[in-house]
């Protein structure tokens, strides 16, 4: 198993904050990127921050969104669209969205509308 699976989203999440802001977008843009991918609302999104939930346990309760599958490329040098583990692959779909964002997509082009 992966150490990321067991790793909180909580502890991860100001890193993803960090990224995006350091390069002009908010935290606001963030979230509406995570709800996008996982079907959770504010609060639900809330909750999971404030309880500690795991990534195995946060996508375990996430309803990915249909057009996740749309989401390709390459991120740290191994294509997403080719990560035979679905936990992996839904963890590094939301890599993928934070990356895109940081590097300035237009919101439109990273929610896959």
């Amino acid at each position: 198993m992966h150490r990321i699976f067991t790793t909180s989203v909580a502890s991860v999440y100001p890193h993803y904050v960090h990224k995006v802001e350091r390069k002009g977008r908010t935290e606001a843009e963030l979230r509406q990127v995570i709800t996008w991918l996982t079907g959770f609302d504010e609060a639900a999104l809330q909750d999971h921050l404030a309880t500690g939930t795991t990534f195995e346990e946060f996508f375990a309760a996430a309803e990915l969104n249909p057009r996740a599958s749309a989401i390709t490329g390459t991120i740290c040098g191994v294509r997403v669209e080719s990560i035979d583990d679905p936990l992996m692959q839904r963890i590094r779909y939301l890599d993928k969205l934070v990356d895109e964002l940081a590097k300035g997509k237009a919101m439109e082009k990273v929610l896959r509308a």
